[in-house]
């Protein structure tokens, strides 16, 4: 079974009141796969870091932190940490994303990577922008571990 770790990451919201994380939550546990792991962390890059070096999931989904704030630092904090980023992601999630946002997805830094035998996606916090992007993940999740693991 695939497992997954959701990382919120954010100054504001507690886990209760991470309506992303429950929504991605409840699209992984639909497709049958499992979420071993939930976290709220801090726009903070080692602590990011840090939460994602300790995931236990193979695949781990942050929602958060991806656009051009000043706190905005998870690409800053996870970039360095990837043995091979995947372009086509970031790419495919914007191109999507523009249907419903129009020229604004401009500003989304969303991204995904290997990072050892971890695969990472990194998401905007928005509800629409998590269920967008995880549906994305879902979708190729066994095929991208079963490509990592060769």
């Amino acid at each position: 079974m695939v497992s997954f770790t959701l990382i919120a990451i954010t100054d504001s919201r507690t886990e209760k009141e991470d309506l992303s994380g429950n929504a991605v939550e409840d699209m992984i546990r639909e497709a049958g796969y499992e979420v071993v792991e939930r976290k709220v962390v801090k726009n903070d890059i080692n602590r990011i870091r840090r939460a994602i070096e300790e995931a236990d999931g193979e695949i781990v989904i942050t929602m958060g932190g991806t656009g051009i704030s000043s706190k905005d630092l998870t690409p800053e904090a996870l970039k360095p940490l990837l043995d091979k980023e995947l372009y086509g992601f970031g790419e495919l999630f914007r191109r999507l994303s523009y249907e419903d946002i129009g020229t604004g997805t401009i500003m989304s830094r969303a991204f995904g990577g290997v990072m050892g035998k971890k695969a990472i996606f990194c998401l905007p916090g928005s509800t629409s922008a998590c269920v967008l992007g995880s549906g994305i993940v879902i979708k190729e999740c066994e095929h991208i571990l079963r490509e990592m693991r060769k």
